[in-house]
């Protein structure tokens, strides 16, 4: 486990507001505590970690201030009937949103372009496993509502989608 895997978990218990979480592997152990509004994490290995760093001769304490809130993009306000028409597609999974299949890609989708039921519209990457989004219903994106390579929450909306 590297150390952007350890700030993910953490950010992760910090939303899930559980007071305390235990991950042990074959050679590698974590305790993520949450008692009062900061995290405290206890790290043991047995064996080299993969950072730059030597292997510590006993567990480390790390205070790590709580992660921020992350800024989610809204639609902006319209008439309740206006979105009433449209289907939103919600993120499946916690992870990082991107709209591309690789950085010099153009992006699966955008504003105005028809998709089919099972179309591939973005990725979402957790824990370093790239997962494609397909549409489950047809039609027009109407709005995207995430911004490329931003974090998203499980059932977040991703896109407006007019079936019509």
């Amino acid at each position: 486990m590297n150390k952007k895997e350890i700030e993910e978990l953490i950010r992760f218990v910090a939303k899930a507001g559980v007071s305390e979480v235990h991950l042990e592997q074959k050679d590698f152990k974590i305790t993520i505590k949450n008692p009062t509004k900061e995290q405290i994490v206890h790290v043991a290995s047995s064996v080299q970690p993969v950072m730059q760093m030597p292997a510590p001769a006993q567990p480390q304490q790390m205070v790590v201030a709580p992660a921020a809130p992350v800024a989610t993009a809204t639609p902006a306000a319209k008439p309740a009937g206006d979105d009433s028409k449209y289907k939103t597609i919600k993120s499946p999974m916690i992870g990082t949103f991107y709209r591309t299949p690789s950085p010099d890609k153009p992006n699966f989708v955008n504003v105005g372009d028809e998709v089919k039921e099972g179309q591939v519209i973005c990725i979402i990457e957790a824990m370093k496993l790239f997962n494609e989004i397909e549409s489950d219903i047809k039609g027009k994106i109407v709005k995207v509502l995430v911004e490329h390579s931003t974090p998203v929450e499980y059932d977040q909306p991703l896109f407006l989608i007019d079936p019509s």
